[in-house]
């Protein structure tokens, strides 16, 4: 019997983002004897996915981040990993800084290098020094890459530029779900989360999934949550994920009189249940490539008020989600997110026709992705 192709996909680090449950996703809907992961994570201590990639046959591979070593060791130890097992072909999903893993790949004679862009801004401030520098790591990209993809046109132009995108040179791989974990979910979970999270019962939560951090822009939703309260709104906001600015963002909370009024639950197992619970999905991201999160949530059947630097291609056309701009007050918002509170959720059949004719049940693309590996 044939040993399945090995895949090496190079990550920031395997917890709950964004990309890496895109990746989960994918992971555990292909067929694991004609085709196998492995990873590389720049994180010394065990991920939040680690564990299970370990269980479906996947390696889990430590090593130092190219900001910590500089390009030549970061891709000496890529090299060593790469000599060491046979790879069909390199997937890697650090943005800008993926020319150094498509390099490492091109030395050791692996045929197919995919740089994928996942956002669609530097996080750098923006500069002439920080722009010679992206578009130095763009040309290692070039110079590197067989194949470029991105989870948005957004993020394609972003990267790889506007004109390899008309040019037809790179693959929109859409951020696939897996569907029925979400149809799935009873409706009743609504009582039983806010009786864990000491919510009343009568109270709406504004909910939100993401890293704790200043692209995910979570003050923006704490100071609405005020502006809401003083309306005497009976509602309350859960915060799910962690990340550097957790322990900033609880003490805002406190600073902003709304502490009992929020809850922080780190990083959770249980999102499906979550998202079902959400009245809303507030999602005020400064810039993002594509925003999974949003998917998840309209699966779900919850309304969403996002930032309008989400693509629009993130709208499943349930009628669930608005766009609205960061530069609107804090009270625009808030009359958004209310009216959004008095939508109509869709029924399980219309969530999976949505989903279906969109593309983005993984199942239904998983073969999309697949091809890009030759299998």
């Amino acid at each position: 019997m044939n040993s399945p192709k090995r895949v090496l996909h190079i990550v920031s680090a395997m917890n709950r983002g964004g990309t890496e449950t895109l990746l989960m996703n994918l992971y555990r809907n292909i067929d694991k004897g004609k085709i196998q992961f492995d990873f590389v994570s720049h994180r010394k201590e065990k991920c939040h996915y680690d564990d299970e990639i370990e269980s479906l046959g996947g390696n889990v591979f430590r090593i130092s981040s190219l900001g910590q070593t500089g390009p030549i060791s970061y891709i000496r130890e890529l090299k060593k990993i790469m000599n060491t097992n046979e790879y069909t072909a390199i997937h890697s999903h650090t943005d800008y800084q993926s020319g150094f893993p498509a390099l490492a790949a091109k030395v050791s004679g692996i045929n197919k290098r995919i740089c994928h862009s996942h956002s669609n801004r530097w996080t750098r401030k923006s500069g002439l020094k920080e722009n010679m520098v992206l578009n130095l790591l763009k040309k290692v990209i070039k110079f590197s890459a067989t194949d470029f993809c991105a989870c948005s046109e957004e993020a394609a132009r972003f990267l790889f530029s506007r004109k390899e995108v008309d040019q037809g040179n790179v693959h929109i791989l859409k951020n696939g779900i897996e569907v029925d974990k979400f149809i799935g979910i009873s409706e009743n979970c609504s009582i039983s989360v806010r009786k864990e999270l000491a919510i009343p019962s009568n109270a709406k939560i504004i909910g939100h999934v993401g890293s704790l951090s200043h692209i995910k822009n979570q003050g923006f939703i704490l100071k609405t949550i005020k502006q809401m309260l003083e309306y005497d709104i009976n509602i309350y906001a859960v915060f799910v994920g962690d990340g550097e600015l957790r322990t900033f963002y609880e003490e805002e909370s406190r600073n902003l009189g709304i502490h009992d009024h929020v809850r922080f639950l780190g990083i959770r197992d249980d999102i499906q249940r979550l998202m079902k619970a959400f009245d809303v999905f507030v999602f005020p991201s400064i810039y993002e490539g594509f925003g999974i999160v949003t998917i998840e949530a309209q699966c779900a059947g919850t309304p969403c008020v996002v930032s309008d630097t989400v693509p629009k291609t993130t709208d499943m056309g349930l009628g669930l989600i608005s766009y609205i701009s960061l530069e609107e007050n804090f009270n625009h918002w808030s009359k958004e997110i209310k009216k959004s509170l008095n939508l109509e959720r869709p029924n399980n059949t219309k969530i999976h026709d949505c989903f279906l004719k969109n593309g983005f049940n993984i199942k239904d693309n998983v073969d999309h992705w697949l091809s890009l590996y030759g299998t």
